[in-house]
């Protein structure tokens, strides 16, 4: 299978060229293939959620190269990136970043909107997702009237509306309650065992990370450790 995801001495500095000059992460080098479900593990301020940025072209690096599907990010244009992060890959966040006042199946629509997509497209669609999250029953609820559990599989669904390549999971089971993380985990599993989803999971927890096909564990923004589950 082919690398999806290749990034190749990845430096990212903040306040550059200021005294308060920061480097967060100091020569990241990794690759995933498509297909794959990788767990990256580190503690509060390893350099994860910074990694993360720049691999779903949030940010851009400092220096390094990072392809993204083929595609030089780092010589990619705004708008081809802005598309790259709608269609290419789905975000799933610990704080869910649903739209308060808008209920489940539209914002399960949104990334559709962004990309153009009918509005008899985006609703099948939109439904398709909520039936595939077990969530058909709550199309129609504001956020503030779902569990933390049923936002986060409103949000998985988000992640989902353009069928990406690419899941980025920045700690999706973090505000849950155990038994609401294990039906979030097990969502993933599915997702990748029978979508073909290339899933990168962010977490602290080695628990969840040993679920992986690979984990990749990061400290002070290196990569100090790779291998299969553990």
């Amino acid at each position: 299978m082919a690398d999806i995801i290749r990034l190749e001495n990845i430096v990212k500095k903040f306040y550059i060229g200021k005294p308060n000059e920061l480097e967060i992460l100091h020569g990241i080098s990794l690759c995933v293939t498509e297909g794959e479900f990788v767990s990256i593990v580190g503690p509060s301020g390893s350099g994860k959620s910074t990694l993360m940025n720049l691999i779903g072209a949030l940010d851009r690096p400092t220096s390094g190269t990072y392809y993204l599907d083929g595609i030089d990010v780092e010589k990619a244009p705004e708008n081809q990136l802005s598309e790259i992060r709608n269609t290419k890959i789905g975000f799933v966040f610990q704080t869910y970043n649903l739209i308060p006042k808008t209920n489940a199946i539209k914002n399960v629509e949104l990334p559709m909107l962004y990309a153009g997509a009918s509005r008899a497209y985006r609703r099948q669609r939109a439904q398709e997702l909520m039936e595939l999250v077990e969530m058909a029953d709550r199309q129609k609820h504001l956020p503030e009237e779902l569990s933390g559990g049923q936002k986060q599989r409103v949000a998985i669904a988000r992640a989902m509306a353009n069928d990406p390549a690419i899941i980025l999971a920045d700690e999706p089971t973090g505000a849950l309650d155990t038994k609401t993380g294990r039906l979030v985990m097990d969502l993933f599993h599915k997702l990748n065992r029978e979508n073909h989803k290339t899933i990168v999971l962010i977490t602290h927890s080695p628990e969840l990370a040993s679920e992986t096909d690979r984990t990749i564990h990061i400290r002070d923004g290196r990569i100090v450790e790779e291998g299969g589950a553990i």
